[in-house]
């Protein structure tokens, strides 16, 4: 009798527990369509040809407000320039974490600092940067190293490195914790075939998580995507487009130790803007900018299930 009362309330608490998880579900779905549905009938009427194409026009100007195209292409840019400096050293904090003096006091310290480093809010990052690569640039810190020693003011370099930096705990983190689920038995068959540890990481380990890693990767370039504070202290703003200028070396370009410019600083200086028109280019930018990280995220998810199959 006890026993049969038991598994009735164990019934009744497990039917009342998916309904909740059910509805929860339904809940952040809902809010879901609601905030996308919100957007798109805002933006969407806002998005034209002109706004992929036409740069910042001045108001009063033929053509005014223009399009928003010198900041999708300064956006891009600056996330692939912080991609290609957070997820290389992110991804080997990671390896060391996980493959490397397992349990060490090394170790622990680092994994706090990730830890710490993650929760960091972004406008303290922007801060920091603004104090390091603008205000130091500015007082002559790099006045003895080619190239940086011609920055003197707010710069896309600056604004990189500060997106790198919000990305590195988090894509540290992530791998770490990816590659600890890789089952401890592939290393061992791998060191037993001969190949050493190195070669065991990169041909064994790292290929099992690779799926994962990639969604923490891609996790890292929306955070980093949607920041507005960090590149406000650091990159400002600009209305021309980028590179415009002749060169044979990209990362090097005279523009970047300049004011660069971005597709979240400049939705947020549409936003603040009286004039409703801008107002409008401020959500289409937003929509866009989601647009963007949701094609990405696509784009990364078939080309890591098609390595997989």
């Amino acid at each position: 009798m006890t026993t049969s009362l038991h598994n009735s309330i164990a019934r009744v608490i497990s039917r009342i527990m998916y309904g909740a998880c059910i509805a929860c579900t339904v809940v952040i779905l809902g809010l879901l369509v609601l905030v996308t549905g919100y957007l798109l009938s805002i933006g969407w009427s806002s998005v034209s040809w002109s706004f992929f194409t036409q740069d910042f026009v001045a108001m009063g100007m033929p053509g005014a407000p223009g399009g928003m195209r010198n900041a999708i292409v300064g956006t891009i840019i600056l996330i692939a320039m912080a991609s290609l400096i957070g997820v290389p050293m992110g991804m080997l904090t990671g390896v060391y974490l996980s493959e490397y003096e397992v349990g060490s006091r090394m170790t622990g310290a680092v994994r706090f600092i990730c830890d710490v480093l993650a929760g960091v809010p972004s406008i303290v990052v922007g801060v920091l940067g603004y104090e390091i690569l603008v205000a130091g640039a500015a007082a002559g810190w790099y006045k003895d190293i080619p190239y940086f020693n011609q920055i003197n003011t707010f710069n896309g370099w600056a604004g990189a490195i500060a997106l790198a930096f919000i990305m590195i705990p988090i894509v540290a983190r992530t791998t770490e914790e990816m590659l600890r689920l890789v089952p401890h038995s592939y290393r061992e068959a791998s060191i037993a075939l001969g190949a050493n540890k190195a070669v065991t990481i990169m041909r064994v380990v790292i290929p099992s998580a690779t799926g994962s890693i990639v969604t923490g990767v891609m996790l890292a370039v929306a955070r980093v995507a949607g920041e507005t504070a960090p590149l406000l202290f650091t990159a400002l703003n600009s209305t021309s487009m980028p590179f415009t200028t002749d060169t044979h070396f990209p990362f090097i370009h005279p523009e970047l130790t300049e004011p660069f410019p971005s597709l979240t600083v400049q939705a947020f200086n549409y936003a603040r803007d009286p004039d409703p028109v801008r107002q409008k280019l401020a959500w289409a930018a937003i929509l866009v900018l989601i647009s963007m990280i949701f094609v990405l995220n696509l784009c990364v998810r078939y080309a890591t299930s098609s390595r997989r199959r």
